[in-house]
C-alpha cells in the first residue's frame, strides 16, 4: 500500500516534540469566542478499520460525504466568521463540503492534524493497544505512551494547545468552525476544560459529531 504524506497548505510545525514539562498542556484559554468542532465524515480506513493518524491516504465514502453535507446542513443556523480545517484530505474534503454549503473558504492548519500514530498507520485498528496508546478500558492511563515513531496524547494537547493560542491572537471575537480529527477533538476538549489527562474518560467521537467550546465551558 502507497503512502501519501500531505503537504500543508497554510500553517506548519514541528509535531514529534518533548512536550512532557509545557505547561500548556493542561492551561485553558479565557476569552469571549468559541469554536465549534466536528469530525471529518467516514473514510474508507473507517469503513476497512486502519490505523489512519497522519498518513493521508484515506478518502472519504460515499457516506462521508454526506454525513459532511448533512452536518453543513445542521450548522446554517449559528453563522460563522471563518472555517478551519487539519489539512489531511479527509478533513479538507469534508471542510470543503461544509464550506460550500455554508459560503465559507476553508483554511488548513497543520495543527490539526489528528494524532500521529507512526509505524502502526496503515495497519489495524485493532493493533491500537493499551500499550501503544496509553488508553485502556476507555480511560487515559498514559498520555506519555508514545507508539513507535508516533506522538503521545500529551504531545496531542500541547499542539491542540498551540492552535488555541494562534486563535486566540488572530481571531479574538469570531466564531469559528474547526473541521478536524477524533483525538484532536479530545485534545482541544481536555486542554480547554483544564482536565487532568491522567484518569480523564476516553469520550467517543464518531464520523461527522458537532462539540462546541466556547467561553463559558472553560473553567
Amino acid at each position: 500500500m502507497s503512502v501519501r504524506h500531505p503537504t500543508t497548505r497554510r500553517f506548519t510545525f514541528s509535531y514529534l516534540l518533548d512536550f512532557t514539562n509545557l505547561d500548556v498542556v493542561t492551561s485553558a484559554p479565557r476569552n469571549e469566542f468559541s469554536i465549534t468542532l466536528v469530525r471529518h465524515g467516514e473514510s474508507n480506513w473507517n469503513e476497512l478499520r486502519l490505523v489512519q493518524g497522519q498518513n493521508d491516504t484515506a478518502q472519504l465514502t460515499a457516506r462521508g460525504k454526506e454525513q459532511a453535507y448533512e452536518v453543513a446542513q445542521s450548522l446554517r443556523e449559528p453563522g460563522f466568521d471563518y472555517l478551519l480545517s487539519s489539512d489531511l484530505d479527509r478533513a479538507a474534503e469534508t471542510a470543503s463540503i461544509i464550506g460550500a454549503t455554508l459560503g465559507l473558504t476553508p483554511e488548513s492548519d497543520a495543527l490539526l492534524r489528528e494524532r500521529c500514530f507512526g509505524t502502526l498507520e496503515g495497519g489495524p485498528f485493532e493493533s491500537l493497544t493499551g500499550d501503544v496508546t496509553g488508553v485502556v478500558d476507555h480511560v487515559l492511563v498514559d498520555p506519555d505512551t508514545r507508539p513507535p515513531g508516533g506522538e503521545s496524547f500529551r504531545d496531542v494537547v500541547a499542539r491542540a494547545g498551540l492552535f488555541i493560542e494562534r486563535v486566540k491572537v488572530l481571531w479574538p471575537s469570531q466564531r469559528l468552525l474547526v473541521v478536524t480529527h477524533g483525538g484532536t477533538i479530545r485534545a482541544l476538549r481536555v486542554h480547554w476544560s483544564r482536565t487532568p489527562l491522567e484518569g480523564m474518560t476516553w469520550d467517543r467521537v464518531v464520523n461527522a459529531s458537532v462539540w462546541t467550546l466556547d467561553a463559558h465551558a472553560s473553567k
